[in-house]
């Protein structure tokens, strides 16, 4: 269950929305996540982002034909999807970037595992086993060439040491509860659970607020 099948419970009437509104509304509620995260989230599989490229494009070729018409009606208009318009890539290239972010920060972290590789999508996959490589002969080149063999690797981790710099999961972060739920915590001197209400927001770390945003009970503000 995701937040569209726990919001069409709620108000039955949500599938009369059109589609174009849902994704707008997904694709903020989707870059809100991933900025707000520490780790790299799921790619969205809905084909969500293909929708809003279609819809860009759409949009595009919108105003290509009513620019240069003199009509005032016609020239607001414009103005109005050209404002939509970039709201549109606003949002995609500040998500995006965001993601681009975190692979760099924690590349070798991401291609580590088949589970972490396929949070990635095709071009991102493509991108960070390019980097890694590009990074690899770099460090190959400065200094890593005049260390013995067994000490080139950039992923050893022998002595208890992994050198796979991976991302902070106990980073604090804040979600707002879509429904009543058990909300359970892990504190400095003690653990605790409370009965959260709809649309309380809460301080949580990460790794006790990931299993709610997954479950659907909740999403990150």
């Amino acid at each position: 269950m995701d937040i569209d099948d726990i919001l069409r419970e709620v108000d039955p009437a949500a599938h009369s929305v059109p589609q174009a509104t849902r994704d707008l509304q997904a694709l903020t509620r989707a870059w809100v996540a991933e900025r707000s995260a520490p780790e790299l989230l799921e790619w969205p599989e809905d084909g969500l982002f293909e929708r809003i490229n279609d819809q860009i494009k759409g949009q595009i070729e919108k105003v290509e034909e009513m620019t240069g018409d003199m009509d005032p009606k016609t020239n607001f208009a414009l103005i109005v999807i050209q404002t939509e318009l970039e709201r549109y890539r606003y949002l995609m290239r500040s998500y995006l970037r965001a993601r681009i972010s975190k692979i760099d920060k924690h590349t070798l972290h991401y291609l580590s595992t088949d589970v972490l590789r396929s949070r990635l999508s095709d071009m991102e996959l493509a991108y960070a086993t390019r980097h890694q490589a590009l990074l690899h002969n770099h460090y190959l080149s400065s200094f890593l060439a005049s260390f013995p063999p067994a000490l080139q690797n950039l992923n050893d981790a022998t002595g208890n040491i992994n050198m796979i710099e991976s991302p902070d999961l106990e980073a604090a972060v804040f979600i707002r509860l879509l429904k009543d739920t058990l909300v359970e915590g892990r504190g400095v001197d003690a653990d605790g659970a409370m009965d959260g209400r709809e649309s309380d927001i809460l301080i949580l770390r990460w790794n006790d607020a990931k299993p709610l945003v997954e479950a659907g009970s909740a999403e990150l503000v």
